[in-house]
């Protein structure tokens, strides 16, 4: 009889592990498939416009407004340079032109053969932007104009009210990402699969706003900020989370968070203090 239920206690407990560790795997099965069901994507919403982007098209619409910001550009002129790169290359850097433009290359799909520069330099992102607005500053008035008719004074197109169509996308992204509009954009994001690095977030910032005193804390990066330029920094880096893992930008009494995915939420933060937080490495 001893031996008998002795077999049937270690049964029992045989079934109630294959139970639990069947619930295991269904729960972290169910999670992994959450993930794999989110649809990354980036929002802008500011002034009763918004608008959705891919992530890789944000970080471009992120970098197009960095370069008008580090030139004194007001907000308008990065509108219109969005609402431009969206009608030419949906945002992406590509390396292909048309048949109206064969050697049409870059986010603005400037063209060599009409002295926009060289291939590779209409290739580079921080160029295309640079002789974007070169060209546009030229442009008497353009604060004031529509953003199609500037935009045409630009490029030349063949379609000139072409650039009309994205303008609700390009000023509510404009208007975020010049830090206009407090917590005016959030992106959707799946969990980082790789760690991220404080310091590559750092030099991504310089290139793009130029130098922004700033140190980093273990996974964090201290930015020192305020007012607009400190809402330009947290947008710019919301937009890049994707590209630098980072899961955690809290300003101004605000916090985004990749993991709640809750968009900006009341936090308690530092005044004049920007905060960045990257991916752990796994296992750490």
């Amino acid at each position: 009889m001893a031996r008998r239920a002795s077999w049937r206690r270690r049964t029992v407990l045989l079934l109630v592990l294959a139970m639990v560790a069947g619930a295991i795997y269904t729960a972290v099965a169910f999670l992994q498939r959450s993930e794999t069901l989110i649809t990354e994507r980036c929002t802008a919403d500011a002034g009763g416009r918004s608008g959705d982007l891919a992530t890789d098209q944000a970080a471009n619409a992120a970098l197009i407004t960095a370069v008008a910001i580090r030139r004194g550009l007001p907000a308008r002129a990065a509108s219109i340079a969005l609402a431009t790169a969206l009608q030419e290359s949906k945002l992406r850097n590509i390396d292909y032109g048309d048949k109206a433009g064969p050697d049409s290359r870059g986010l603005f799909q400037q063209r060599p053969s009409q002295g926009w520069g060289t291939t590779e330099q209409v290739m580079e992102p921080y160029y295309a932007s640079n002789a974007f607005y070169d060209a546009l500053v030229k442009v008497s008035g353009y604060e004031s104009m529509n953003i199609t008719d500037a935009a045409q004074r630009v490029q030349r197109s063949a379609y000139p009210d072409a650039y009309a169509k994205h303008e609700g996308v390009a000023r509510a992204f404009a208007s975020a990402l010049t830090g206009q509009t407090p917590a005016g954009l959030d992106c959707s994001l799946r969990a980082p699969d790789a760690a991220g690095d404080p310091d590559v977030v750092l030099e991504g910032l310089t290139a793009a706003l130029g130098d922004v005193p700033a140190s980093a804390d273990g996974t964090t990066l201290l930015v020192e900020a305020e007012g607009t330029q400190a809402w330009a920094v947290a947008h710019w880096a919301v937009a890049n989370a994707k590209a630098l893992s980072i899961t955690e930008v809290q300003v101004d009494d605000r916090r985004w968070n990749r993991e709640s995915r809750d968009g900006w939420q009341a936090a308690q933060v530092p005044p004049g203090q920007l905060r960045i937080t990257v991916a752990e490495a796994p296992g750490s």
